[in-house]
């Protein structure tokens, strides 16, 4: 028994940690500019597919194995900019203040046709990125074999959850960001260029949504369509969670890790199915979700 809740307990939070990287980024954009960006899901795909891409290139000519960890960071920066720039300044700062079921809409006409284009450049053949995974060997612990590369998905979400507090809490691009999230028309009016805020914003939850398709590379094959499920998961944690709720992000995200691996070890045929449960219990008791930030009221 102690062994099988330990298990239940690792893998959960292996896996809510890879939930919590992806979702955190889409939890970021939303908390600041109230957009549900579902080209979340190409960003988590396009890193991926370029950290393989690289990582092919990289181990193809023996070049040291560390390289590896630096790919999967520099694929997360250069989608995260390149796509943070190109969606907020082409398409989404034609909509703010539109009507949200045109700004999703829009979102998703955009991952539609960046998994077009993810096709034409990679093909439907599948990357493998699997050397960081190796090179870090395994451990074994209560009689359970697990790799380190795994476990280190926990400390990195710890890092970027603790990072985003302290950007938040303890700077002055911080306050600002809150301002602007408080209220946008005041923030203006006291010289805050909001237009600049909100593509740092974007880029910066674009980033992390890249970071997370580059990280989970060496334990997957990348292959088309890895966009479509990651989405659908992220949106399922953000609702659990509370939109544009960081710590909201990371509760659900360990609440459906867990929850998830007790299903795999108990119920494996319900494995997909107890995390849309979860939603939807907590969507009717808790329709802003678990921890959603105050309503903002103007008088």
């Amino acid at each position: 028994m102690v062994q099988l809740l330990f298990t239940i307990l690792t893998d959960g939070l292996i896996y809510g940690s890879y939930l919590f990287i992806v979702a955190v980024g889409m939890t970021v954009i939303f908390g600041v500019q109230r957009v549900l960006n579902v080209t979340h899901g190409s960003f988590y795909a396009f890193g991926a597919y370029l950290a393989a891409y690289l990582g092919g290139i990289w181990y193809d000519h023996e070049l040291p194995d560390f390289g590896g960890f630096v790919i999967i960071f520099l694929a997360a920066i250069v989608v995260g900019v390149f796509f943070g720039i190109l969606i907020e300044r082409g398409l989404l700062k034609h909509l703010y203040g539109k009507d949200e079921h045109i700004v999703v809409l829009a979102t998703f006409a955009a991952f539609l046709a960046l998994e077009g284009v993810g096709l034409f450049i990679w093909g439907t053949d599948p990357y493998f990125f699997y050397q960081p995974q190796a090179m870090l060997g395994f451990v074994e612990i209560l009689g359970m074999t697990y790799d380190y590369y795994n476990l280190s998905l926990i400390v990195l979400a710890l890092i970027i959850s603790l990072a985003i507090w302290y950007f938040l809490s303890r700077t002055i691009w911080g306050r600002l960001l809150r301002a602007v999230i408080f209220d946008r028309e005041i923030s203006q009016a006291m010289g805050v260029n909001v237009t600049a805020v909100f593509l740092g914003t974007f880029i910066l939850g674009t980033t992390l949504g890249a970071l997370s398709g580059a990280a989970i590379a060496p334990t997957i094959s990348v292959l088309p369509g890895i966009g479509v499920e990651v989405i659908v998961l992220a949106f399922a944690v953000v609702v659990i969670g509370g939109m544009g709720s960081i710590p909201g992000a990371l509760i659900g995200s360990i609440l459906v890790g867990v929850v998830r691996a007790a299903a795999v070890h108990e119920f494996p045929q319900a494995e997909m199915f107890v995390i849309y449960a979860i939603m939807a219990i907590v969507l009717v008791f808790r329709p802003e979700g678990l921890f959603a930030p105050p309503a903002v009221r103007k008088i």
